[in-house]
């Protein structure tokens, strides 16, 4: 009688801690419709390597609710395996922000439909790949190009490579505004890491400088201070004696 005792409280007690809500700064719930079982993996991005922060097991609701610690704004990943479906569209990067983030999309369209709420950085993040994607567009047009031209052995005219060139000058004259435009938020050193880590030493320069403090010892202010220093080094002409 006693171990059969032993045995229910030990049940009710890992029933009790499976049910336990998760705590963290960061609180997000929202709901995947259409799936019916499937885990979703979230994932922080550790050095060059991403690393699983949490685990959610959808089993029957699609609706979920998490909740997480995170030191700062940054970017997150909400992988979702989805068993028995094999899908490449199964990565969902978003800013997150420390408070409440609702992500509401569904299985069909995992990436493409998402609705992100919560956080304001990843409100201009999506602004700014409104605006990005035509430039991409743009090019990739001429990128296909190009390749008809290499199947049937012969260049591409100049005026398209020029085009190129104009159109992907533009991009990063955009981003390099977007960054300063957005200079108090840690999307503008992210977005020059991430989409323009060549963009011209000057450019790069008059972000950092006009960066709030906050956001110039952020992860990302950091990150692009060095990457602006280490390509200083090489790139830095050389003073004559």
């Amino acid at each position: 009688m006693k171990k059969t005792f032993a045995a229910l409280a030990g049940l009710v007690l890992l029933a009790s801690c499976a049910n336990e809500e998760k705590k963290g700064n960061l609180e997000i719930s929202g709901n995947i419709k259409g799936l019916k079982k499937g885990t979703l993996y979230l994932k922080q991005l550790q050095d060059t390597l991403l690393v699983d922060i949490d685990t959610i097991a959808i089993d029957g609701d699609s609706n979920f609710k998490t909740a997480v610690n995170i030191a700062e704004p940054e970017m997150l990943y909400l992988f979702l395996d989805r068993g028995k479906t094999a899908s490449v569209d199964n990565s969902l990067p978003f800013f997150a922000e420390p408070g409440k983030m609702v992500i509401d999309t569904d299985l069909e369209t995992y990436y493409a439909k998402a609705k992100i709420t919560g956080s304001e950085n990843h409100k201009f993040l999506e602004e700014y790949n409104k605006v990005k994607s035509r430039y991409v567009n743009q090019e990739l047009e001429i990128k296909v190009k190009d390749m008809e031209a290499s199947i049937r052995n012969i260049t591409l005219p100049e005026t398209e490579i020029a085009k190129y060139e104009n159109i992907l000058k533009k991009r990063y004259l955009y981003t390099a505004n977007f960054a300063l435009t957005h200079k108090d938020h840690e999307i503008a050193p992210y977005l020059v890491i991430a989409e323009t880590p060549n963009l011209g030493l000057g450019f790069m320069k008059q972000i950092i400088d006009a960066m709030s403090p906050k956001v110039a010892q952020s992860k990302y202010g950091k990150l692009l201070k060095q990457l602006y220093d280490e390509r200083l080094k090489t790139e830095m002409p050389v003073a004559s004696n």
